[in-house]
């Protein structure tokens, strides 16, 4: 059989399109032994003093060998769109995350019983249990290991940004001119490639300790297996009077926040002083997988439910039949 560039493409689309529906709910890899991190917010000064944060720091040194470098003839619009993502000349950024930074530490400010407080809060992926980013990427490129870290292969992506669009905290961020897409420029497939903290899966798999963790002088982050985790999660909660968050938002993540103030507080002090479109925020977010998996049975149950009520009109319209 003989393709044609015309069912080339078609076939890809098509192929794409099938790609894209969630075909059954995502089941979470997670197991007793998978790893956790605990972040106790209460520990965490920022590196108060310091020009960066030394996990932030940590983070960029290690990883700074995979950070893309665009090919300049490659940074064109996202056809049909007008304009693209281009963070090369940006790469200096600390204060939120990037293609070249996967950790960031948030500055909040608050006032607790009548008394101002800051929270240093260390942001990066949650590595969710069921994350959507994996089961809604229409590529593939996006994976979660049985022990649990959530990863993207750049080398695979297509930069469609589908992942930053289902993931509830907009984690995954997007560089232009890089990825599989500049071989088969000029066809209009994608945008670059996406980039995210791995947990610094290399290192685990070595048995060694990521490095945001090595390197933070108040050890304010850890990690473990799950279950440990989370019981050292619920004993500090309990020795604080304190709060949780990512045990159960989003159905579960391998990311525990542990807080002597309410998340909501927290929260609503990040949207006072940042665009809340911009904004990595803290709240209960709705199981995108789930959301993008009833839009997708909906969609499919239209043309079906049309062709019934038409069907339904017909017999309406032509009335019983004489005896």
């Amino acid at each position: 059989m003989k393709f044609s560039r015309r069912t080339f493409i078609a076939g890809v689309a098509a192929a794409a399109t099938a790609a894209a529906i969630p075909k059954s709910r995502a089941l979470a890899r997670t197991s007793p032994e998978s790893w956790a991190t605990l972040i106790d917010l209460t520990r965490c000064t920022g590196c108060e003093g310091e020009a960066v944060p030394r996990c932030v720091s940590a983070c960029r040194t290690k990883n700074a060998a995979r950070f893309p470098e665009p090919d300049p003839a490659m940074l064109k619009d996202y056809w049909p769109k007008d304009f693209h993502e281009d963070w090369s000349g940006k790469r200096d950024e600390i204060y939120r995350l990037t293609p070249y930074n996967w950790l960031f530490v948030d500055e909040v400010y608050l006032e607790i019983n009548g008394q101002d407080q800051r929270v240093n809060i260390p942001r990066r992926c949650m590595h969710c249990d069921n994350p959507p980013c994996v089961s809604l990427c229409p590529f593939g490129t996006a994976q979660k290991d049985a022990d649990g870290p959530v990863r993207i292969e750049p080398s695979l992506c297509f930069g469609g940004a589908k992942c930053r669009a289902v993931c509830p905290w907009n984690v995954p961020q997007r560089q232009a001119g890089v990825g599989p897409y500049t071989i088969l420029d000029p066809m209009p497939v994608g945008g670059g490639a996406m980039y995210k903290c791995d947990l610094c899966r290399d290192l685990l798999n070595r048995g060694e300790t990521p490095r945001c963790m090595t390197a933070c002088p108040e050890q304010a982050m850890s990690i473990g297996p799950r279950e440990e985790i989370l019981a050292l999660a619920d004993q500090l909660k309990k020795d604080y009077n304190g709060y949780l968050y990512g045990r159960d938002e989003h159905g579960g993540t391998a990311t525990i926040y542990v807080s002597k103030i309410p998340f909501e507080q927290i929260d609503a002090a990040i949207i006072e002083d940042v665009n809340p479109k911009k904004a990595m925020r803290f709240h209960q977010p709705e199981n995108e997988g789930e959301k993008q998996h009833r839009r997708a049975s909906v969609a499919l149950l239209a043309p079906l439910a049309g062709i019934v009520g038409a069907f339904a009109a017909t017999i309406a319209a032509k009335g019983p039949k004489d005896d």
